[in-house]
């Protein structure tokens, strides 16, 4: 095959070329395919922080009672509470993570784990919240 021996000769040539031209920052192991120019970083931030923007604007417009996962999780307790049967007949066990999802998916948009400190998932207040609603629940399910 061929093709074992092309790809070592593509790397030579690409790392005497660099030398040659006395650039550097390169890192062996990445392959300069990988490395983004300076407009593509900019260009890239530009569009994360539009993206970022636009995310903020997503629930402007909805009453506080029903974008703030807590809120929410307390009225399906309290109405577990209050009507477990018809709770039960609504399996919302089942529709709780649909339900939960792009509020969720929002609050991860600018969650990236590859960096140096970034939050882990637990300690976050979504996370803590959807944590007690379970926890209140196996309570309930145990009396």
């Amino acid at each position: 095959d061929n093709s074992s021996e092309f790809i070592p000769k593509c790397r030579t040539c690409r790392r005497q070329a660099r030398q040659q031209s006395g650039e550097g920052g390169h890192h062996e192991g990445l392959s300069s395919d990988e490395e983004l120019t300076p407009t593509e970083v900019d260009e890239f931030q530009k569009s994360k922080d539009n993206v970022l923007e636009d995310s903020r604007k997503i629930f402007e417009d909805v009453h506080a009672d029903f974008c703030d996962i807590r809120k929410i999780l307390l009225k399906f307790q309290e109405w577990k509470e209050k009507f477990p049967d018809s709770y039960s007949d609504a399996y919302i066990s089942f529709c709780l993570p649909k339900l939960l999802n792009p509020l969720i998916r929002v609050q991860l948009i600018n969650w990236n784990p590859l960096e140096q400190n970034f939050t882990e998932l637990e300690e976050m207040p979504w996370f803590r919240a959807i944590e007690e609603f379970s926890d209140a629940e196996n309570v309930s399910e145990s009396k």
